[in-house]
């Protein structure tokens, strides 16, 4: 599987703490998750000034760097969450080494079979779909500042892959209608095999041609913070449907309850802190759990 999207170094505010210069960007998050389940192969661009430790992380879960590249500044992002924390205020974003990006694929990447094209200006999710060669699964997600700024791009991003995912906000701004069944519809109708819309503490569902599947969010005492929380389960949808091998019924069903666990345990903790000591077994006894 292949991951693409932003690395990067976080500072973060909730109510239960704070943390600066912590390891974050979606792709991470989206990579760590699929892991569990899969070899990845990320492709991004980090400055001189991002961590070593951060890398080893990544290699110590099997995240091949070979499509990582090295020069500039790290990307940032400074946000903070307020009362029930279900979304983040942003402070700053400093694009710094991503601002020019060209992402080439090394030769081994544009064999894979499942890509996932992380939140990014879809001009360059555009250009890792072009490099692939013959994927059997694109997935992408996005965000509401590309849906505002850069629709045409993104709706034929879009057309070019076989899975789009997005929260409630997105689905209302993308397709501009409140009702999640007709923006599915008219998502699907632009060629796509299946949508998921993140609901947060409502959890998620998934709509493909043969109908539409719930999923409940796993109930949480304590959710320190959010960030990354949507980019895990994407992660842990893919990772799993790339184990799998096919897209039955039955194994949508199967990657959707892993996203599902895979975004609780994200949130219990900042960064990557609380999916650093998780195993399968962990993750196989929540999947229980939220049975």
């Amino acid at each position: 599987m292949v991951t693409f999207g932003v690395v990067a170094l976080d500072n973060v505010k909730t109510p239960h703490g704070e943390v600066r210069d912590a390891l974050g960007g979606a792709a991470t998050f989206a990579s760590f998750a699929a892991s569990f389940f899969t070899d990845v192969g990320l492709v991004t661009v980090v400055g001189d000034d991002f961590p070593e430790e951060h890398l080893e992380l990544l290699r110590s879960r099997n995240i091949c760097l070979k499509g990582l590249e090295r020069r500039g500044k790290t990307f940032r992002w400074h946000g903070y969450y307020e009362g029930d924390m279900n979304s983040a205020v942003t402070v700053n974003t400093e694009l710094n080494s991503f601002r020019d990006f060209n992402p080439v694929l090394p030769e081994e990447y544009r064999e894979a079979e499942y890509v996932f094209l992380a939140n990014m200006h879809p001009g360059l999710q555009l250009k890792v779909t072009e490099q692939m060669r013959s994927p059997k699964l694109i997935a992408l997600d996005t965000m509401n500042y590309w849906i505002k700024n850069n629709l045409q791009e993104l709706l034929e991003a879009i057309r070019r892959v076989d899975v789009l995912l997005v929260n409630e906000e997105e689905t209302r701004m993308l397709f501009r209608t409140r009702d999640f069944d007709r923006a599915a519809k008219l998502a699907l109708d632009l060629g796509l095999k299946a949508v998921v819309i993140k609901r947060g503490s409502e959890g998620a569902s998934l709509f493909t041609e043969r109908g539409r599947m719930d999923i409940p969010a796993v109930r949480l005492d304590n959710v320190v913070d959010p960030t990354g929380a949507g980019d895990s389960f994407a992660g842990g949808f893919m990772g799993y449907l790339a184990k799998a091998g096919d897209l039955s019924e039955s194994n949508l069903r199967k990657a959707m309850e892993y996203a599902t666990v895979l975004a609780s345990f994200t949130v219990e903790d900042f960064s990557l802190e609380n999916l650093k000591g998780l195993n399968l077994e962990g993750i196989e006894k929540r999947l229980g759990d939220l049975k």
